[in-house]
């Protein structure tokens, strides 16, 4: 059989007469499936389509038959294999297959582009990550194609599928963690004078070192969960024992509550078909033993003293993202802490009761400026505060035990906000596991001050979240489990509801599984960490005292004249010396960012001089043509100095009876309308 000519053109299909489509003369118009034959440098293989089903509709089943690494949005077909008539996949939306003639046993020529692979993440969306598959890829029952206009952006996607056979050799981790899988993590112990009855290089169960999950040193220094690397230690004992000669496994795995969209059966995809093996297990809740972070560490109180102004002046409520590194925490055997050194404030609407984020247009600019400083969003921190009409600056104590800590509207956001930022490991077989993503709140304590409480949520939370599965509710104690029905009654086609339990302790004493359905206690989604701030205040930026970002609500803006101000620009006078020791301040980085005066390089050499305090590439930064630059325009539009005033001036000042008004009024006298 010959293979069919495949001209767009020629039939007038186009991505913009899709709405206007009219019965064409001659076209064959099939009544049952047909079998399509395709071929790509991969090799060749057949699908078996319905004439009516659009061609969007074929891009899962092409990618199950590629390799994983395929870009789906540079997806292409062609009638020939060469020089032919190449048409976007992605372009065809709302075309229908026999709508440009195709017929039984005709063939299609595909061509695509591979997606560069750069260790622990991709530089673009994977192709798993991109495929109509699932329930967060689908609008009104259709597949969504990765280039379509979509109302909510889909969360990030895993699939247990997208395994890597040897993570530890190609995922790259944070220095950190590499620093800590070498550690062995052993807790020594002293000599026992009671119960060891050997010499001091002998060692007994009394006196030998304890592992870092043991449970009895843990209850003694009343941490209540264990770190990371230590429960890694824990499961990997369980899960890899050197003794048997097996092959080795990786022990964590990420929670995946999603239906599976490559299911072995050969069943069509949910939700027209499901089965055991693609279903999702009934999920049974409990408390997270561990945490990804132990303890948030703020470089300086300086922070959250300016963070608190806006609420002190204004009485609305503020969201800063955290912007710091994270480093090794001695106080949690292998434990990790987030030290925080700046905050930065994203454009919102504040309001009494709470805040509305809105769109963060240089998000990626402010990652940047962080980047070469060293730093990267290790989390957020939001107010809830109330003052409590005492007069002597107490605030309501709204978050207690009677009450909540964090709230499932909280729970749901903080979820969504870990989900865009995983942590890389090479001990998952995904290559990545959990996030190192932090919130904090600031909130009234039971003595009427202001307190500072830090969490993390679940990872249970995220993948329930990202598979739609619950939701907040009007009661922050509790979080809702979706309902699998519509509002019609009928089954729901955009998600998937898998039974739900969590486990209590009744009024008998006794653990019990109850059914999660409707509601549950939002304390199962989240884990609770400690916070602090160091003996001495000993941040990277020690002139943070620039105007901050996005308070024009409060009367508080970032001008040219503040930048003279603070680099010590008045009119032709430049102060070189106070320049260099000024720049180390995040909200002044990130304005001069935004002014895109120096390049690249000098801006390199901008953020060093702002990490590290050196005064010699501090000089070395004055003699660059960007700063010059930044230097005239202040100069030209900056801070000026004030006028000398006149003596009688000083007269009038010192008789008392000076008024701005009558020396306004003296000058407009002098001045001429012709």
């Amino acid at each position: 059989m010959s293979d069919y000519v495949l001209d767009f053109h020629a039939l007038g299909v186009t991505s913009s007469s899709v709405g206007e489509l009219v019965p064409i003369p001659g076209l064959i118009m099939a009544s049952k499936t047909i079998l399509l034959r395709f071929e790509s440098k991969n090799g060749q293989f057949r699908l078996t389509v319905d004439p009516t089903d659009q061609f969007p509709t074929l891009l899962s089943k092409i990618l199950d038959n590629l390799p994983d690494n395929v870009d789906p949005r540079t997806l292409t077909l062609s009638n020939k294999p060469h020089s032919g008539e190449e048409r976007l996949l992605a372009s065809l939306g709302g075309v229908a297959i026999e709508r440009v003639g195709l017929r039984h046993g005709d063939k299609l020529y595909i061509k695509y582009k591979e997606q560069p692979q750069i260790n622990g993440s991709s530089a673009a969306p994977s192709a798993t990550a991109l495929r109509p598959h699932n329930s967060s890829n689908r609008l009104n029952g259709l597949p969504i194609l990765p280039t379509d206009d979509v109302p909510i952006s889909p969360l990030p996607q895993t699939s247990p599928t997208t395994l890597i056979k040897i993570p530890w050799e190609f995922v790259k981790q944070s220095p950190l963690d590499d620093r800590l899988d070498k550690k062995d993590g052993k807790i020594p112990r002293s000599l026992d004078q009671k119960m060891c009855r050997h010499g001091p290089k002998g060692m007994c169960d009394y006196c030998m070192p304890l592992e870092p999950y043991s449970p009895k040193y843990l209850e003694d220094r009343k941490i209540k969960h264990l770190s990371f690397h230590s429960y890694l230690r824990k499961i990997n004992s369980a899960t890899n024992k050197p003794e048997l000669k097996s092959s080795y496994m990786p022990p964590l795995s990420e929670p995946y509550y999603r239906v599976r969209p490559d299911c072995p059966s050969g069943h069509p995809q949910w939700p027209d078909g499901i089965c055991t093996k693609c279903q999702p297990s009934a999920i049974t809740l409990q408390p997270q033993p561990f945490r990804m972070v132990d303890h948030v560490e703020f470089a300086s109180p300086s922070l959250i003293d300016t963070f608190l102004n806006f609420w002190r002046i204004g009485g609305a409520q503020r969201v800063g993202f955290l912007y710091g590194h994270y480093e090794e925490y001695t106080e949690v055997p292998l434990g990790i802490k987030a030290v925080v050194e700046a905050i930065y404030e994203p454009p919102q609407i504040d309001e009494i009761d709470g805040c509305t984020l809105n769109e963060w247009e240089n998000e990626k600019d402010v990652d940047e400026v962080a980047r070469l400083c060293g730093l990267q969003k290790v989390g957020i921190i939001f107010t809830d505060l109330i003052d409590a009409g005492a007069g002597d600056g107490s605030v309501l104590c709204k978050r207690h035990i009677d009450s909540y800590y964090l709230s499932s509207l909280e729970v749901t956001f903080s979820a969504r906000l870990q989900a865009l930022n995983p942590k890389p490991t090479k001990w998952s077989d995904t290559g990545r596991f959990g996030s190192n993503f932090v919130t904090c709140v600031v909130s009234g304590d039971e003595d009427g001050g202001i307190a500072i409480s830090s969490f993390q949520v679940s990872n249970s939370a995220v993948e329930m979240v990202r598979a739609n599965i619950i939701e907040p509710s009007a009661d922050p104690t509790v979080m809702l489990v979706q309902r699998s029905e519509e509002e019609d009654g009928s089954e729901s086609r955009t998600r998937y509801i898998p039974e739900v339990f969590y486990r209590r302790i009744n009024e008998h004493g006794a653990s019990v599984q109850e059914n999660a359905k409707p509601s549950f206690p939002v304390e199962y989604l989240y884990v609770t960490l400690t916070h602090g701030f160091p003996k001495e205040s000993a941040g990277i930026f020690n002139a943070s005292d620039f105007s901050i970002e996005n308070r024009e609500a409060i009367g508080e803006g970032q001008e040219l004249r503040n930048v003279a101000k603070k680099l010590g620009v008045s009119g032709d006078k430049v102060e070189g010396d106070k320049g260099i020791r000024s720049v180390a301040d995040f909200h002044l980085l990130c304005f001069l960012h935004g002014m895109g005066v120096l390049s690249k390089e000098e801006e390199s050499l901008l953020c060093h001089v702002a990490r590290t305090h050196d005064l010699a590439e501090g000089f070395q930064l004055l003699n660059t043509p960007g700063w010059a630059t930044l230097l005239a325009i202040l100069q030209e539009s900056g801070e000026r100095p004030l006028k000398r005033p006149s003596p009688a001036t000083f007269e009038a000042a010192r008789n008392g009876y000076f008024d701005d008004s009558d020396q306004l009024a003296k000058r407009f006298k002098g001045a001429s309308l012709r």
